[in-house]
């Protein structure tokens, strides 16, 4: 009882303090850090710009500034030199425990008031693509967790030391730690996680576990050294290690900080979320395992059954052998590293199998031996929490299992076989895959998924056909617009949350518009199927590819914010439009990136292209107002730029500086000089019919396989120019 009254006490005194009421408004406040300065969710996406960098920026300021209000509050008693009154009547380890609990409860209420504060700010901010889940995870998740951990470090640094200023000192190396070293280490950055993408559309579970699993690691761990810390106060005159020897009299205390320390640590080494892929990239040892021989595959059947609440997966696979060797051989398959195998068998028996400790690209390697027999069908079941490339641990989401969607790829998917070789027929496959009913299933290719049993559970089994030891497969609450032109047919998937974005831009207006210049003036698309192709809106991925029957689009290509970009259009439909040229410029043909700050891109032909269509549609006065006016007024700024015209200037600042200026430099060259050079060209050529001639042969070149990437001196060449010709001085 006199605990508690003694924390209530505590927590009145310390609500009424100036400097709490200082700390709380300037915590509540803090999100607006990441609106205007640190921004490290790098997406484009409504909810990466409007929830995850304020609430990532207000965590990091509040973390810190509770950090400080810690170590003034514990530093308060010794400030006033009435530390030797106050623990003569009440115990300093109660009245540091009593203290750190009235700080944890005043971070909650300033949690609590940032969320209403920031509520309808993001919702305004956001627009139709608002998700009230997304806003309650993310803001205790990114903004609330880390003032406790600012509180435990700040704590424990003074309790060991006693002194106000070396603890600051402590406390701030220890934050920029987070800041610096730490900042691409998703487990070792506690007060900046690592997120660098929410999606609109789409759910971000996968995402949030990640963060939730750092912070709750670093909870425990900081709790344990706290505790020691708190073991560590100084008592009866005695110094660091005579107290140490005094509180540690009752087993139960170093006992619980051993279990906190000891749990950290096994969360730590055994976190759940990335893999141990070999970090050389260029490794392709998984491509080197022999062929088996006399062995090949004749099909294989697989079905899969997402648990979209705890996003897991289980499945059972059975392949069907041909064994001509009249011996055992062992099969190869790849699987994400997150999953256990079980219950293997060949023909009904059981048979030995081991999962290599060796990951590479995402996969480990399961090796399974087949018996002699001629015909072998051989199962096994499969399954758990998916883990991501530990290459990619800075930008976690893709791996996605939720109720809104899904993306398996590959051994993500289902075992791959490695190294056994097909029959004539190839791998001809079954896939099931069972969702909720609210789910679409899209497999990623020329396969239809059609869906083959309805469950009471609110389920519902989806099938396809493929022909492949890999393949991927989305799943979502996707709309599906058909459009069809001049027998091309396109399949158009997005979001559902998408819909007024995307009847705002004009969609299937847009999709037309592109399809009719550019199969005209260009042709189809080589990874177009039968004059059908899907279009596929993915969540926020960093980029799209394509493959026979398909194309992917990633969803910040669509955001409202980017579909707002002028230097892609002056409208939104405009901007979609461009986005659109892209599966002709950018996946028909690809692009070098190698060079970043390359004036040749596929951004140039894009911008131009887009330009064409405009004119088509709305008339040259148009085009010539909104296009190349505004690329000419941009080019004309960036040569009058300091940096440009100084460029001993640039190269003075700091790294940071410099990639920042560079990028937005770059930027212009790109969507603003290149496409003023080509339009050069095109007078220079001949005007627009002679320069549609040389964009279709460029377009329909034999490719070369070493180096696929249609360059600058090949667009040169085709125009019988050099670099001099098209100069804009």
């Amino acid at each position: 009882m006199k605990t508690i009254c003694l924390f209530h006490l505590e927590l009145c005194r310390l609500l009424k303090s100036r400097f709490t009421y200082l700390i709380i408004v300037l915590s509540v406040l803090s999100p607006v850090i990441g609106l205007i300065l640190y921004k490290p969710a790098a997406a484009s996406t409504m909810l990466s710009i409007y929830i995850a960098n304020p609430a990532i920026a207000g965590g990091m300021a509040s973390g810190i500034m509770f950090g400080m209000l810690a170590v003034f509050e514990l530093d308060r008693a010794a400030r006033s030199r009435v530390d030797i009154l106050i623990y003569a009547a009440v115990s300093p380890l109660c009245m540091a425990l009593v203290r750190i609990l009235t700080l944890m409860i005043a971070a909650l209420i300033t949690l609590g008031l940032a969320m209403l504060v920031w509520l309808p700010v993001s919702k305004l901010l956001i627009g139709s693509v608002f998700g009230f889940v997304d806003y309650v995870l993310a803001y205790p998740i990114f903004m609330g967790l880390a003032m406790p951990l600012g509180i435990l470090s700040a704590a424990a640094a003074y309790q060991f030391t006693q002194r106000a200023d070396l603890t600051m000192v402590l406390f701030a190396a220890f934050a920029a730690l987070s800041l610096t070293l730490w900042a691409d280490n998703w487990q070792l950055c506690w007060l900046n996680p690592c997120v660098w993408a929410l999606s609109d559309d789409f759910s971000n579970f996968r995402i949030f576990r990640s963060v939730v699993y750092m912070r709750l690691t670093w909870l425990v761990a900081l709790s344990g050294v706290w505790t020691i810390s708190w073991l560590c106060l100084r008592q009866y005159g005695k110094g660091l290690l005579g107290s140490l020897l005094l509180s540690v009299r009752r087993i139960y205390r170093p006992t619980v900080a051993l279990i906190l320390l000891t749990f950290s640590v096994i969360a730590y080494a055994g976190q759940p979320m990335v893999d141990n892929s070999n970090p050389d990239e260029t490794a392709m040892l998984f491509n080197e395992v022999p062929y088996t021989e006399d062995v090949v595959c004749t099909g294989y059947t697989a079905q899969i059954f997402p648990d979209v609440n705890a996003g897991t997966l289980s499945g059972y696979t059975a392949y069907q052998f041909q064994n001509g060797s009249g011996q055992e051989q062992r099969v190869a398959f790849g699987i994400n590293p997150g999953y256990a195998v079980s219950n293997v068998k060949a023909n009904g028996l059981d048979v030995p199998f081991l999962v290599s400790d060796y990951q590479e690209y995402n996969e480990a390697m399961l090796e399974i031996t087949i018996p002699a027999d001629k015909q072998v069908e051989l199962t096994m079941e499969y399954g758990g929490f998916p883990r991501e490339n530990a290459n990619m641990s800075t930008m976690q989401g893709s791996t996605e299992i939720s109720e809104e969607y899904m993306c398996l790829e590959n051994a993500t998917l289902s075992p791959r076989l490695m190294n056994v070789p097909p029959d004539e027929n190839m791998y001809p496959a079954a896939i099931e895959i069972t969702l909720p009913y609210s789910m679409t299933l899209i497999p990623f290719g020329n396969s239809d998924a059609q869906v083959v049993a309805e469950h009471e559970n609110g389920t519902k089994t989806w099938r396809y056909k493929r022909n492949s030891t890999g393949g991927i497969v989305y799943a979502g609450n996707y709309i599906r617009e058909e459009v069809v032109v001049d027998g091309f047919t396109i399949e158009f998937y997005y979001g559902s949350k998408h819909k007024a974005v995307m009847e705002s831009a004009g969609a299937v207006n847009a999709i037309k518009s592109v399809v009719d210049y550019c199969v005209e003036h260009y042709g189809y698309l080589s990874f177009g199927d039968e004059n059908k192709l899907k279009l596929i809106q993915s969540r926020v991925l960093g980029g799209g590819y394509a493959a026979g029957g398909a194309s992917l689009l990633d969803e910040a290509d669509f955001t409202a914010e980017n579909l707002s970009n002028a230097d892609k259009g002056s409208e939104s439909g405009e901007v979609m439009i461009h986005e659109l040229v892209h599966q002709w410029w950018g996946l028909g043909n690809m692009f070098d990136v190698s060079y970043p700050n390359s004036l040749w891109s596929a951004e140039g032909l894009t911008v131009y292209t887009t330009y064409r269509i405009v004119k088509e549609l709305y008339g040259e006065d148009y085009a010539q107002k909104y296009y190349v006016a505004q690329w000419q007024k941009a080019v004309d700024d960036y040569y009058l730029d300091f940096y440009v015209r100084n460029p001993e200037y640039l190269a003075a600042l700091p790294a940071d500086k410099q990639l920042e200026i560079t990028d937005n430099l770059t930027y212009v060259r790109q969507y603003c000089e290149m496409p003023l050079k080509i339009l050069k060209a095109e007078a220079l050529v001949g005007g627009e019919e002679a320069m549609d001639k040389i964009l279709n042969g460029l377009f329909n070149r034999e490719l070369d396989p070493m180096y696929p990437y249609l360059t600058y001196q090949e667009f040169l060449n085709a125009c019988g120019l050099t670099e001099e010709d098209l100069n804009l001085a």
